[in-house]
């Protein structure tokens, strides 16, 4: 009677657990929960703060709840824990029952900030993603690997072709790789912008003039004209 009883409620706990509409409620309050954290960033008169309180509250609440339930609804509670997802749910409710007040208050509001990562457990695509960046981690050696060949590559390049006319930037390979990796993510980028613009406007262009004066078999103008701009690029 008791084990017929008992297996009744975990079915029924079961399907409230599957079910999409009460998913859809988890996500919500968790969508609820980060926007109270932001506002708690403002300031707020005394009443909203009270309302504010009283949500976070209710919100902490609701995820015992729910977390409760999914327990609850394994057969085995064991099972319960072999799943990382849970574990990691468990840790972050667990952490907002810590009481906002006294002098654990900063502790309180930074394991609240953590329950917006209950969206990521919540979400199937969400799940499907992390579990493929972890998968992936042991290739990204791989893949820093080739990005320093590349920018080795073209570090070379760039102090082959430019270093007498910019020393500053293309001075050496490490100089070279530096400014190619400020490039890359606009790293001060405004402070060099002109400068490197005009190092590649005059590379190409004394190259351009290099290949003319080998046909005229007259170079001594085209020095006169480089070591005018060298020294017009160094003084910018």
């Amino acid at each position: 009677m008791v084990s017929s009883f008992v297996k009744s409620a975990q079915s029924r706990l079961k399907d409230i657990d599957s079910s999409k509409w009460f998913q859809g409620i988890v996500i919500a309050v968790i969508i609820l929960s980060a926007l109270l954290v932001g506002a708690k960033t403002h300031n707020l008169p005394s009443e909203a703060i009270a309302v504010l309180a009283i949500l976070d509250i209710a919100v902490t609440v609701f995820f015992v709840v729910e977390l409760t339930i999914r327990f609850f609804a394994y057969p085995k509670k064991r099972e319960f824990f072999k799943s990382g997802w849970n574990i990691f749910d468990t840790i972050i409710v667990i952490g907002s029952l810590v009481p906002t007040g006294g002098s654990g208050v900063l502790i309180a509001r930074l394991l609240r900030v953590f329950r917006v990562l209950r969206l990521v457990s919540m979400v199937p695509e969400l799940r499907l993603l992390i579990n493929a960046l972890i998968a992936a981690i042991p290739r990204m050696s791989y893949i820093a690997l080739l990005m320093f060949v590349i920018f080795y590559i073209y570090a070379a390049i760039g102090s082959i072709v430019f270093s007498e006319i910019n020393s500053e930037l293309w001075g050496d390979v490490s100089i070279a790789m530096l400014t190619l990796f400020r490039v890359a993510t606009f790293e001060d980028w405004t402070d060099y912008l002109g400068l490197f613009s005009l190092s590649i406007l005059l590379a190409f262009s004394s190259r351009a003039l290099l290949s003319y004066c080998k046909n005229l078999r007259d170079k001594s103008w085209y020095k006169k004209f480089l070591s005018k701009t060298t020294v017009m690029v160094q003084g910018i």
